[in-house]
């Protein structure tokens, strides 16, 4: 038969009930360390795997959407609507987002988006069998606020007055060409879009049916 352990606290041998609650306790105690350990093991391989999904995965950038030729488009509207369709030539980088003939309201027009920098975009639209009250309901009810000349050819001068309700419009130039409105607008600077007109200027004169 094995000696009873003297507990010094004590001054005498352990019952067997302290044995048996000293055991119990170290049990306990152990197994309370051992699940820290594995919560730290199992938090660190967490920290671990968060790491190299955040630092070790290429993200890179989305490409850049791809730009749209219009003259197709513009063509088989042409071929349509039995008429001509203007398609500007405007600078190679100038990126176009959409070009399509949309109805609303009873009228219908072609129009081209153009993404000309890095930021605002200037919209081309010839209103077919239309003039600037068109424009007005396309501008959010906005009224021309002058004019000006652009390569021999007057054009409406609109500047919403909060571009938030007329789409991010903030500036647009407007001319009767023929049967057709031309309206040039959008959120790009009045100098891009005054170069805009420029560039139509030669398109404008031959719906009006005047010399080049």
């Amino acid at each position: 038969m094995s000696a009873q352990r003297v507990v010094a606290e004590l001054g005498r041998p352990e019952t067997p009930e302290e044995t048996a609650a000293r055991k119990s306790e170290s049990s306990r105690v152990y197994r309370s360390s051992q699940n820290l350990r594995s919560l730290t093991a199992a938090i660190l391989a967490t920290v671990l795997v968060v790491a190299v999904v955040v630092f070790g995965v290429p993200r890179g950038e989305l490409p850049e959407r791809e730009s749209i030729d219009p003259a197709p488009i513009a063509s088989q509207a042409a071929e349509t609507y039995g008429r001509t369709v203007v398609v500007p030539a405007v600078p190679a980088e100038w990126r176009v987002n959409a070009a399509e003939v949309s109805s609303d309201g009873g009228s219908t027009a072609w129009s081209i988006a153009y993404v000309p920098a890095e930021t605002g975009f200037v919209r081309f639209a010839q209103a077919f069998d239309d003039d600037e009250a068109w424009a007005r309901s396309v501008l959010a009810g906005s009224a021309p606020s002058g004019t000006v000349l652009i390569d021999g050819i007057d054009w409406d001068v609109f500047e919403p007055a909060d571009p938030r309700r007329a789409a991010n419009i903030s500036y647009a130039l407007g001319t009767q060409a023929g049967p057709d409105y031309v309206l040039l607008y959008g959120s790009s600077s009045p100098e891009q879009t005054t170069e805009l007109a420029a560039i139509v200027s030669p398109e404008v004169r031959e719906l009006r049916g005047e010399a080049p």
